[in-house]
């Protein structure tokens, strides 16, 4: 048991927000003592199991583990959607021994992605960031059917500015994905959708706070730099394409935002995507992190809570949590 991940604090929180009535947080999720508290419990007694997670057999799906969670419970409710993308105890095997159904919040999520995907107000747009283009490549692959304009921004970027024949410094680059890469552009012409790099960016000697820094035209980034950022050309043409759209999805930052210096390229993004009047949506992650810093997530449409679920959902894959609450 890890003292620092316990659900303690969440209990605290959790009473808070519901006014101050007491939640009990038990020392651990399984056991005598678990059974005892839930077995004492009266009406409006509300109990938080400790961090599954300190069991192996919440990330093996063990089903003895599963069915054990289960005989504390008469029915259950699946209300976290970041955790659906996860094949694990908690998630997929519970409801086989269960009542299972979905909270708002997850049904919020699956409908708000839903709606997009398939029934998008137009112009639609995607703008994809991030460090590695092989994290996003099944999203780039589905959005780039759905969308009328993709911009591409984040490290990633890095590895379709190379695929075109540029040298990017010191900046990484996935080379094994310089062809996928080059496919996704050929399918965005094909499909007549406008795919959007960056023309400028901002490079600097090493990605910390107080680095050497200057802005250069993406086909004269000097050796030994790193693309930290986009640039201000960039931007501007980003914000002057997406001010024109009904519906915006964006996930991956624009540059290395925790870093003051790299942090422009996300604001910018953030800050037209909450002064646009139609539906946007935030896909999780540090994407949602850097929205909520800013103090522009009130402003957005929907911030997902979940990064690695919006990734699968975004990419077309099917969720493990909710196809156990489908089969169920």
């Amino acid at each position: 048991m890890v003292e620092r991940l316990r659900l303690l604090p969440v209990a605290e929180q959790l009473s808070a927000l519901i006014g101050g009535r007491p939640v009990t947080a038990l020392f651990d999720c399984i056991g005598p003592g678990v059974e005892a508290a839930v077995a004492h419990m009266a009406e409006g007694d509300i109990v938080l199991l400790e961090n599954l997670r300190f069991h192996p057999e919440e990330k093996a799906n063990d089903p003895a583990f599963a069915k054990t969670l289960a005989d504390l419970a008469d029915i259950y409710v699946n209300d976290a959607f970041a955790v659906c993308h996860r094949a694990h105890a908690s998630v997929v095997g519970i409801p086989n021994y269960l009542p299972a159904v979905a909270g708002l919040l997850l049904e919020n999520e699956l409908e708000t992605f839903r709606n997009i995907l398939e029934r998008p107000q137009r112009p639609f747009a995607a703008v994809i960031g991030g460090a590695k283009v092989s994290d996003k490549l099944s999203v780039l692959d589905n959005v780039i059917t759905r969308v009328d304009l993709l911009l591409v921004g984040g490290g990633m970027a890095s590895t379709f500015i190379r695929s075109r024949g540029y040298d990017v410094g010191a900046s990484r680059v996935e080379t094994d994905r310089l062809d996928a890469v080059r496919r996704i552009a050929d399918r965005a012409e094909t499909l007549q959708v406008r795919l959007l790099l960056p023309q400028d960016v901002v490079v600097a000697d090493r990605l910390e706070a107080g680095a050497r820094t200057r802005t250069v035209p993406v086909t004269e980034i000097p050796e030994g730099w790193i693309v930290a950022d986009i640039g201000s050309k960039t931007i501007d043409e980003f914000s002057r394409e997406l001010s024109r759209c009904a519906t915006v999805v964006w996930n991956g930052p624009m540059g290395v935002f925790e870093v003051p210096e790299f942090a422009e390229g996300t604001r910018r993004i953030a800050a037209d995507l909450a002064a646009l009047p139609g539906t946007t949506v935030i896909g999780g992650g540090s994407t949602a992190e850097a929205v909520a810093q800013m103090g522009l997530a009130d402003r957005i449409t929907h911030v997902s809570t979940g990064g690695g679920a919006a990734l699968k959902v975004l990419g077309g894959e099917p969720l493990p949590g909710v196809e156990a609450l489908q089969e169920a």
